[in-house]
């Protein structure tokens, strides 16, 4: 008997999550015309909360307007590229929908990217404009002259902060930061703002569904650094998939904000999703494990949404143990699997203060806009990771043959729907890989993840096919590293693994052997690690370095990066 398609669970996601029926009727709207609509239905509605200041949908509807003229007045036109390089800040949210609203396309950036990295992403997408945040700008100045980037506009972190916040940031992180302005390439964010006002041409421009809209990176199939292509209808399709799967939602329901902008989890599920629905917001822009129990009190938040390691942060924090949580309605989790057994003491631990939440894992990637699995809040079968949302098909398939499996059987993951990306960006050969037709001339994404389906339409992650390293949500390709720490003239052979961390699940960890004659020393040291500073992210700079004469090999010879791996497993746990 072959496994079930979407269209054979369609009936039970009714009776389990009362989704409607059928296939969704996507109306032909670019991503601000949706914050638009929530804005016409919930003017007086906060749309988002930064650290004391909170702005209703009617003036975030303003300020994406001021935007959108700012950008106009800089001179971006109708499919440029503008790069947004920043945490969950105001300015960045706003910008995003600017963007949009011009007819532009927004090429989202990690603020903590290296500079070859930030390099990189500039010249691929041909980006002539960037929004950053103060923190990142020196990084982009050091690269600008080998971009096509002809205007920097910079956003303060504490700009839309209360003036008490604003105060306490600029007398500790905030005196760190210095920026040079010239008002012509390098300029300030109250700067692009005043131009705007000098801006009386029409700003809006209306784009198909199915046009770009955003660029986010992943490691795609090979992990190297890809730009992913996804339209108006990818994200806009996300949206209204989760949101028939995460009733009750009630407009005024707050969610807390972690995931960032930058991610497709955070963009999808975090900020275009409860926006659209007239939620707020409240926008984090950098994290400590240890003040998640702080968060949860000060904000009550409706939604939490995040990675594993935060849910087991939440139910270890002392503030948390005598508090009613009642006010939580929906946990969801992704960027990672949850273990069976910390969903079980997340949903006790939610019982017994008064939540009738439960974890429901997701499961997506960036090729896919984010989620496109999410577990039922009424059924859930242990080690699920859900069933398919509305108009995503999933399917097994035989890893050596792509023949499709029966029920039960393990394969790679595909997936089909609406959300599933244009393709990479200036990369035909590796888009032909992972985005296949079958014989109805339907598209496939390869997900390049091994799970099983059993024949009530339940999906089960089993393992992921390519080397990988989830790190507090984030994806670090070991092969990447790799090939960055090799650059060095002294390294013979390197291998990144694995390595158990308390709070981020797991890190880097580099194992290095170095070239004959060449001993371990500080100054070798510093330049191993300053190049993987240029040339990675920060969330991709090995948490370790460890030199050894030789590394273990495998029966055919290769390094054994299984054997390193259990290394450090067992350190971890003894």
């Amino acid at each position: 008997m072959k496994q079930k398609n979407l269209s054979d669970v369609k009936p039970w996601i009714k009776s389990y999550d009362k989704g409607v029926p059928g296939s969704i009727k996507y109306p032909d709207l670019m991503l601000w015309e949706f914050i638009q609509k929530a804005t016409n239905s919930y003017p007086s509605n906060l749309a988002y909360e930064y650290y004391g200041t909170s702005v209703t949908f009617s003036r975030f509807m303003f300020e994406i307007e001021e935007v959108a003229r700012s950008l106009k007045s800089i001179g971006v036109k109708s499919n440029d590229i503008v790069t947004i390089c920043a945490p969950n800040i105001p300015q960045a949210i706003v910008s995003f929908y600017a963007v949009n609203m011009i007819g532009a396309v927004s090429n989202m950036i990690h603020p903590l990217s290296g500079e070859k990295e930030i390099e990189n992403y500039l010249s691929i997408s041909n980006s002539k404009f960037a929004l950053v945040v103060d923190i990142a700008a020196n990084k982009f100045l050091n690269v600008i002259d080998n971009t096509s980037v002809e205007k920097l506009v910079v956003m303060n972190i504490q700009d839309k902060m209360n003036s008490f916040t604003k105060i306490a940031y600029m007398l500790t992180k905030g005196r760190k930061i210095r920026v040079s302005y010239d008002d012509e390439t390098v300029i300030s964010w109250n700067t692009f703002i005043d131009f705007g006002y000098m801006y009386s041409g029409n700003y809006v421009v209306k784009k198909s569904t199915n046009d770009l809209a955003v660029i986010l990176y992943s490691g795609g199939t090979t992990g190297k650094p890809k730009g992913i292509k996804l339209s108006n209808k990818c994200f806009n399709a996300a949206t209204m998939q989760t949101s028939s799967m995460i009733k009750p939602v009630n407009p005024g329901d707050s969610i807390l904000t972690i995931m960032p902008i930058f991610h497709a989890f955070g963009l999808d599920v975090c900020i275009h999703t409860p926006l659209s629905l007239g939620v707020k917001c409240i926008l984090i822009p950098t994290f400590n494990y240890k003040k998640f129990g702080r968060l949860i009190r000060q904000y009550k938040p409706n939604f939490i949404v995040g990675v594993p390691t935060l849910l087991d942060t939440m139910i270890n924090d002392d503030s948390l143990q005598c508090m009613d949580l009642s006010f939580v309605k929906q946990i969801i989790t992704g960027g990672d699997v949850i273990s069976s057994d910390l969903k079980s003491r997340v949903d006790s631990f939610m019982n017994e203060h008064g939540s009738l939440a439960t974890v429901r894992p997701g499961y997506g990637l960036t090729e896919g806009s984010g989620a496109s699995c999410l577990l039922p809040a009424s059924k859930q079968p242990v080690g699920s990771i859900g069933v398919p949302v509305q108009d995503m098909i999933y399917k097994i398939v035989d890893v050596n043959t792509g023949e499709e499996l029966p029920s039960g059987c393990e394969g790679e993951i595909l997936i089909s729907g609406p959300n599933v990306m244009l393709g990479y960006l200036n990369d035909e050969e590796e888009t032909s890989k992972v985005l296949i037709k079958d014989k109805s001339l339907k598209v496939w994404l390869k997900t390049g993840d091994i799970g099983k389906m059993d024949e009530e339409g339940f999906v089960y992650f089993v393992q992921r096919l390519k080397r990988i390293i989830i790190s507090n949500g984030y994806n670090i390709y070991p092969c990447h590293v790799e090939n960055v720490i090799l650059k060095s003239s002294y390294v013979d052979s390197v291998c990144v693994v694995s390595m158990p961390h308390k709070y981020k699940t797991s890190v880097a960890k580099a194992f290095i052997v170095l070239n004959k004659g060449e001993e371990d020393t500080d100054n070798i040291r510093l330049e191993i690690k300053k190049l993987c500073e240029i040339y990675l992210s920060k969330y991709c700079v090995p948490y370790e370095f460890e030199f050894r004469k030789e590394l273990p090999k495998t029966l055919l010879g290769k390094i054994d990066y299984k054997a390193l791996e259990e290394e450090e497993r067992m350190k971890f746990n003894s």
